[in-house]
């Protein structure tokens, strides 16, 4: 394996973060040691995670090994996509473009708005009582 060319990326979204490693091979996808189909049973997270792959035409060229925490299962969903997605501009500059047009470069800042102090969340108020 001292030949093989590894790429490195991380990706991230609201809490969860995706330590994500590419290597040439047969498009085998290991997530905290597990099978992703495993780790991800909802369809819709095994489709997120594999456009980046569609889009550049790269879908059984290369093994991905990901580290994932933090965050719930959708947020690692979204990591995942966005550490690949950097991963392969590693590889090559010219996925820039493709990927920058749908979005998988841009790491999605939108996170849990803290709980202010006389509510019970971030705005949920207290019942009011007239009496």
């Amino acid at each position: 394996m001292t030949d093989q060319a590894i790429y490195n990326a991380t990706g991230k979204r609201k809490k969860s973060i995706a330590r994500v490693t590419l290597v040439p091979g047969e498009g085998k996808i290991t997530v905290n040691s597990r099978d992703f189909k495993e780790y991800f049973k909802r369809e819709s997270f095994v489709t997120i995670i594999m456009e980046p792959f569609k889009i550049t035409n790269t879908e059984n060229a290369y093994n991905v090994i990901a580290d994932l925490s933090g965050g719930g299962i959708s947020g690692q969903a979204g990591a995942l996509c966005h550490g690949i997605s950097r991963a392969l501009l590693e590889i090559n500059q010219e996925y820039r473009t493709i990927l920058k047009r749908e979005g998988f470069l841009t790491r999605d800042s939108r996170i849990k708005e803290r709980k202010k102090y006389g509510l019970k969340k971030a705005r949920k108020r207290p019942q009011f009582s007239k009496r």
